[in-house]
């Protein structure tokens, strides 16, 4: 079997807010690779043996003071570097040539690249029909330009407002370029990572959904042995594929344990106990489990209290149902690759915790059994395609993701029977709606928030002061940043009517236009 990890790329983070969007696109190159603080230590760097190494953009200015740096090492290392807005702008620094502040030349959004000489980056590249013009059409987002080059490198692209918008040096396969070309706004950008990494750094496209499972079966199988596996199976996106891999790696030495903890959507435990323990043969504990968490829960408001709270009892619950079984000594669980990074923090605090996941940020210290998370390095894109490649369901595997926490996070402040049980209801009308309208697979994730506030209603001719509920729907592609879905008026119109009508605990429903950021997905 090949080493899917032999060839792999180094992402070094600048604090970027699109690091992650570069990651997605060597990934989709066919090309495994890590993100990792700028100031990652020295031992680690030179462990991770970078087949190529790619230096993000970032909030900060290169010339200011106490600005990030690229470790000397890299400067050093016989191995491709692409240097990204700031990334290119420190190599500039670093290497001896000139970046200025040029508030009054800044560029941000489009802009066009016009292309010169050679450069195996953009050779055959043209967003112009006419040939004789070779120009890119490319998003900048920079204040700072360089002003002149280090020794060894060309211009090899220009844009209105900076003269250096792209160099190179061939010799030691090192680029620098002033534009984003993770984000769908530059054309080519998927093309010119490609080329970076497959042609540049000379990797092999072995990063494929189908090696990514056959890698993942030999590695659970190595790592559990003869051992049995517990899985707190969701029915959510993430552990549905954990099951499907595990059932596939080590068949009966796994145990789903599905915990119906009262924070569920509507019919959830209905709906997942159908589909692994009656369609996939996959073995199922059903808990119930709704008493204990709301009583855990009582009063608490706090959401990393809430989420700390949810992950702790159900760890003590899948460590009660291991005690019944016999060889139990691994818990599997759906973490993936923006969980850990999400959670994780720099060593110089220079990122910050946004907040705690469920599965990352929740368990106990002093937890029993062993983890296993064999989806913690996949993006949710990746989880999906092998899910599919695993014969799950589209509808399934294409469903919108559910937090750990369930509705403990989507009803704000504290959690009771009351607010859950009007909340599920809601929800389903609106998910139901979204459906019904084939609006449902056009946004990346939908969801009712549960207001714990009362707001003046009128029904015919009476006054009702009832509850508020909140609708939430975005468009992303890596769920690290997202924009509020544009849904039609009309649309919301009929679930608001709906909903009110069809609840009476509630008297007014709003729609969330937040970005994220600055705000994030969920609301707590």
């Amino acid at each position: 079997m090949q080493d899917i990890h032999s060839q792999r790329i180094l992402i070094l983070d600048f604090g970027g807010q699109t690091t992650q969007l570069i990651a997605r696109r060597v990934r989709e190159s066919g090309v495994y690779c890590e993100i990792h603080p700028w100031d990652i230590e020295a031992q680690a760097l030179n462990d991770f043996k970078a087949t190529g190494i790619i230096l993000s953009g970032g909030p900060e200015s290169t010339i200011a003071a106490g600005s990030p740096r690229i470790p000397d090492q890299v400067l050093t290392l016989s191995v491709p570097v692409l240097g990204i807005c700031y990334g290119m702008q420190a190599l500039v620094n670093q290497l001896g040539g000139e970046v200025r502040a040029q508030q009054a030349h800044s560029e941000f959004g489009y802009a066009s690249m016009a292309l010169q000489g050679e450069c195996a980056l953009f050779d055959g590249l043209n967003d112009r029909d006419n040939a004789q013009t070779r120009e890119l059409d490319v998003w900048m987002s920079h204040g700072d330009r360089v002003e002149s080059l280090p020794t060894g490198f060309d211009v090899v692209g220009v844009s209105e407002n900076a003269p250096i918008a792209a160099m190179a040096n061939v010799q030691k396969k090192c680029f620098g370029i002033q534009f984003h070309p993770e984000v769908t706004h530059t054309v080519q950008g998927a093309k010119i990572i490609e080329r970076f990494v497959l042609q540049i750094c000379g990797c092999d496209a072995l990063w494929t959904p189908g090696n990514i499972i056959d890698n993942a079966v030999a590695n659970i199988r190595e790592q559990v042995g003869s051992d049995d596996v517990l899985l707190g199976l969701s029915g959510g996106v993430d552990s549905s594929v954990v099951a499907a891999l595990m059932h596939k790696a080590i068949g009966k030495q796994l145990t789903c344990v599905f915990v119906d903890n009262g924070l569920l959507r509507l019919n959830e435990g209905d709906k997942v106990m159908e589909t692994f323990a009656r369609n996939m043969g996959v073995k199922v504990i059903r808990v119930n489990a709704e008493d204990r968490f709301l009583e855990r829960l009582n009063g608490e408001s706090d959401p990393e209290a809430k989420r700390k709270i949810i992950g702790n009892l159900f760890v003590e619950i899948f460590e009660e149902e291991a005690d019944k079984l016999t060889n139990v000594i691994w818990l599997a669980q759906g973490t993936i690759y923006p969980d850990v990074i999400e959670s994780a923090a720099s060593s110089t605090g220079s990122a910050h915790l946004i907040k705690s996941h469920h599965n990352v940020g929740g368990l106990p210290s002093n937890m029993r059994l062993k983890l296993v998370e064999p989806l913690r390095e996949l993006f949710k894109d990746e989880v999906r395609r092998i899910g599919v490649d695993l014969g799950l369901p589209p509808a399934m595997v294409y469903r919108h993701p559910f937090p750990g926490p369930g509705l403990g996070v989507r009803i704000l402040g504290a959690v009771t029977k009351e607010y859950a049980d009007i909340l599920r209801l809601a929800d389903d009308i609106f998910i139901n709606a979204l459906v019904k309208h084939d609006l449902y697979d056009k946004v990346s994730q939908a969801f009712t928030v549960f207001l714990p506030v009362k707001s003046v209603g009128v029904t015919g001719d009476g006054r009702r002061y009832n509850y508020v509920v909140s609708l939430r729907a975005v468009e992303t592609i890596d769920f690290m940043t997202a924009r509020a879905a544009h849904l039609p008026y009309d649309f919301l119109d009929e679930v608001s009517r709906n909903i009110c009508n069809s609840i009476p605990s509630i008297s007014r429903v709003t729609y969330d236009i937040s970005s994220k950021p600055p705000a994030t997905i969920e609301w707590e």
